[in-house]
Parts: C-alpha cells; sequence; structure tokens
C-alpha cells in the first residue's frame, strides 16, 4: 500500500505543482482567476485519490474495501501530493523571483482603497500587512500555510472517495 500511496502522490503532486508554476508564470493577474483555476487543477491531481483507492480495492483486495482502509489511503496520497505541492511553490517563488507576500498585501490594500475604506481603517489594515510580509518571509510560517492551501481539498476527496468506492457496486471491478 506504501508504494500506491508514493506513486499516487506523486504523480498527482507534480501534476498540481506544474500547473501551478505555469498558471503564475503566464497570469499576471494572480488574483480570482488563479484562484479558481488553482483549486481546479487541485480537484483534477486529487482524482488520482479515486483510482488509487480503486485500484487497491479491485487488484489487492478482490473488489471489496472498508471505508477507514479507503480513507487511510486517500489520506496517504493527499498528504503526499500536499507535500510536493508545498514545495512546487518554494520552487516557483525561488525561479520566477516571486515578491508573494509584498504583491498580495498590495493587492488587498489597493482593493480596500478602491471600495473607499476610512483613512483609520486604511492605516490598520496597513499595519496588519506589513505584519503578514513579516510572517511570510518566515518558512516555518509559509510552508504550513501553503500545506494546508492543499490539503483540505485532499481530505475531502479522501472521504467521498472511501464513501463511494466501500460499496462494491459502484465501478465494480472487471472480471
Amino acid at each position: 500500500m506504501l508504494r500506491k500511496i508514493l506513486t499516487y502522490g506523486i504523480v498527482s503532486g507534480l501534476l498540481v505543482g506544474a500547473m501551478m508554476f505555469a498558471t503564475t508564470m503566464t497570469l499576471s493577474d494572480h488574483g480570482t482567476s488563479g484562484m479558481v483555476i488553482g483549486y481546479l487543477t487541485m480537484l483534477i491531481a486529487l482524482s488520482l485519490v479515486f483510482l488509487a483507492i480503486k485500484r487497491h480495492r479491485d487488484t489487492d483486495l478482490g473488489g471489496v474495501i472498508r471505508f477507514w482502509p479507503a480513507f487511510g489511503l486517500g489520506l496517504g496520497v493527499s498528504f503526499v501530493a500536499s507535500v510536493l505541492y508545498m514545495l512546487s511553490w518554494e520552487a516557483t517563488v525561488a525561479v520566477l523571483h516571486l515578491d508573494f507576500a509584498n504583491t498580495y498585501a498590495n493587492s488587498v490594500i489597493e482593493r480596500q482603497k478602491a471600495a473607499g475604506i476610512s483613512a483609520e481603517a486604511l492605516a490598520k489594515l496597513t499595519a496588519e500587512m506589513e505584519h503578514f510580509k513579516t510572517m511570510y518571509a518566515n518558512p516555518l510560517y509559509r510552508l504550513p500555510m501553503t500545506f494546508a492551501e492543499i490539503f483540505p481539498v485532499g481530505v475531502l476527496v479522501s472521504l467521498i472517495s472511501a464513501a463511494l468506492l466501500r460499496n462494491s457496486r459502484v465501478l465494480p471491478a472487471r472480471r
């Protein structure tokens, strides 16, 4: 089972990491469109969780799997994919020389200015964004934050996949 976790997790992580790099490199606006593309890519890449559970159920277990072992397999694949996603983000930032924290902070401040925020609230927001930039520079803050972008999606995909595939009548094994 460890081999399946590593194989499917690495493929999923490389897929989502490559798409993140390509998206970051090509999009000038990393706002809403970047987030939509990013989360759709995560869902597509994490569909390998479903495939890993199904393959394990059909080839190794004779077409029957219980919820908890299926969920555990899904979490393992999601964990490996999330670690690779996190490392891909670090590589993307390094290769493209991104100053993500500064760009993000400036965009938040500009959006609020355009919305007509008061001077007092703007000063508070600016201080919060300066704190964010300081925190984001610390890898002990940045790495778990990046991991937390994708892992909950993997948990959700694992839950749904395990719930569906515990029923042997859902996409039954071909004999």
